[in-house]
C-alpha cells in the first residue's frame, strides 16, 4: 500500500520550504562546520549514493572538516566505510558496522524484485551456491580482488558470466551480505568477504533495526516527509508504520504546505550557527544526497527545471550549483589538466554573487 501523505499534528510549528531547504543544508553538514571524519559523515547520512564513485567521495569530504577525498579512500582502505547495495537496487556508501543489520531489511524485497531476471538468466539456485562458494574460496584469508578477477575467477569454476550474469551473480552475493566493495586500489573498489572485512557487525533485532534506521534517515535528511523515507529505503508499509513509531517521539515536526515533516530536534540550533553560510553558494556533485534523498525536491529544486538535472531521463543526475537553498543550475568539468575548469548552466541567470563566488568554489572542491 502506498504511503499517503501525513497531515502535521495539531500544534507543529510552521516553516516555508525556503526553510526546510536551508535546514536540510545545516543537516547534512554541507553548510556550518564539517564533521571530524568520513565515517562520521556516512554514518550522520547513514548510506550515501554512490555509483559514481568519484562524486562520492567528494559528497563525504564537503561534510567533513578536512575536506579531501584522501581522507575518505583512507576509511575505504581501513574498513571504516563499505560499498554495497543496500538500498533500491543502487550502490551506497554505508559504515561498516551497519551493513550487514541495514541488508537485513532491505535486501529481501530487493532480491525477490530481481527474481525473474534471475530466472531468465539460468541463475537456479544451485548456480548462486556455486557463486557463492567459489568467490568465498577466491577470497578467504584477506583476498581482495577486482570485479573481473571475480569474473575470471567463476569462469574457471565453470561458471558462465556473459549476458548479465556476473553482474547479477554478484549483486545478489552483495545483498545476501557475502560480499562488498572495501579497499581501493588505482582507483577500482575491490571486494572483499563481509564476514572477514567487517569483523564486528551490528546486528540489532529487526524492530529495533526498523526504529534505527527511520530515526537516523530524519535526524540526517530531515526536514522530510514519511513518503521521502518510504522511497529512500524502499521499506514496505508495515516496516515503515513500525520504524516511525520508535523514532517518532525523538523527532520535531514541522508543518510545510500542510504536510508533517519531521527533523532531527537540533536542527534549528545547527541552522542558527550557520545561516548565512546556509544562503550562500554551494557546488555538489552530481547523486549528492541533497538532491537524491528526497521523494518531493520541491523544496530545493523548481518542478519546472527537475529535468534539467536529469536530462533526458537518463538516470544519471548532473552537478548543481546550489544557491540560497535553491539548485540554481547545473556545472561540469571542462578542459584536461592545469587547463581543467568549470562550464555552467544555469536555469535561468546565476545572481551576480553566484557567479562571483563559483570560481573559488570550483579550485576548493575536494
Amino acid at each position: 500500500m502506498p504511503q499517503r501523505t501525513a497531515p502535521p499534528a495539531e500544534g507543529a510549528p510552521t516553516a516555508t520550504p525556503h526553510e526546510v531547504a536551508l535546514l536540510r543544508l545545516a543537516a547534512q553538514h554541507i553548510a556550518g562546520p564539517g564533521l571530524p571524519t568520513p565515517a562520521e559523515v556516512v554514518r550522520r547520512l547513514t548510506a550515501v549514493q554512490a555509483q559514481d564513485h568519484g562524486g562520492a567521495l567528494t559528497s563525504v569530504a564537503l561534510r567533513t572538516a578536512a575536506g579531501t577525498r584522501q581522507a575518505v579512500e583512507a576509511a575505504l582502505d581501513a574498513g571504516e566505510i563499505v560499498k554495497s547495495w543496500p538500498m533500491r537496487g543502487t550502490l551506497h556508501f554505508v559504515a561498516a558496522e551497519d551493513l550487514l543489520w541495514i541488508l537485513d531489511l532491505t535486501a529481501p524485497r530487493m532480491l525477490a524484485s530481481f527474481a525473474a531476471r534471475r530466472d531468465q538468466l539460468g541463475l537456479d539456485a544451485a548456480t548462486l551456491e556455486r557463486a557463492r562458494l567459489l568467490a568465498a574460496e577466491a577470497l578467504a584469508g584477506g583476498n581482495r580482488l577486482r570485479r573481473d578477477d571475480l569474473l575470471a575467477a567463476w569462469r574457471e569454476g565453470g561458471l558462465e558470466t556473459t549476458g548479465q550474469r556476473g553482474y547479477h551473480m554478484l549483486g545478489y552475493l552483495a545483498q545476501a551480505g557475502v560480499l562488498c566493495f572495501g579497499p581501493v586500489r588505482d582507483g577500482e573498489h575491490l571486494l572483499v568477504l563481509a564476514e572477514e572485512w567487517i569483523p564486528h557487525p551490528r546486528r540489532p533485532e529487526r524492530e529495533e533495526a526498523l526504529g534505527e534506521l527511520a530515526l537516523r534517515y530524519f535526524t540526517g535528511h530531515g526536514p522530510a516527509t514519511v513518503k521521502d523515507f518510504t522511497r529512500w529505503t524502499g521499506l514496505l508499509a508495515a516496516d515503515v508504520r513500525t520504524g516511525l513509531a520508535l523514532a517518532r517521539p525523538h523527532l520535531a515536526r514541522l508543518d510545510v504546505d500542510g504536510v508533517e515533516h519531521l527533523m532531527d530536534p537540533r536542527a534549528p540550533a545547527l541552522l542558527a550557527a550557520c545561516r548565512d553560510r546556509a544562503r550562500g553558494v554551494f557546488l555538489l556533485p552530481g547523486f549528492d544526497e541533497f538532491i537524491l534523498g528526497y521523494q518531493d525536491r520541491g523544496a530545493v529544486l523548481p518542478a519546472e527545471f527537475a529535468g534539467r538535472i536529469v536530462p533526458g531521463g537518463n538516470g544519471v543526475f548532473q552537478p548543481t550549483v546550489i544557491g540560497d537553498g535553491r539548485v540554481l543550475g547545473t556545472w561540469k568539468h571542462t578542459g584536461r589538466g592545469a587547463k581543467r575548469t568549470i562550464a555552467t548552466a544555469p536555469f535561468e541567470s546565476f545572481p551576480d554573487e553566484v557567479a562571483a563566488a563559483i570560481p573559488g568554489l570550483y579550485v576548493a572542491l575536494p
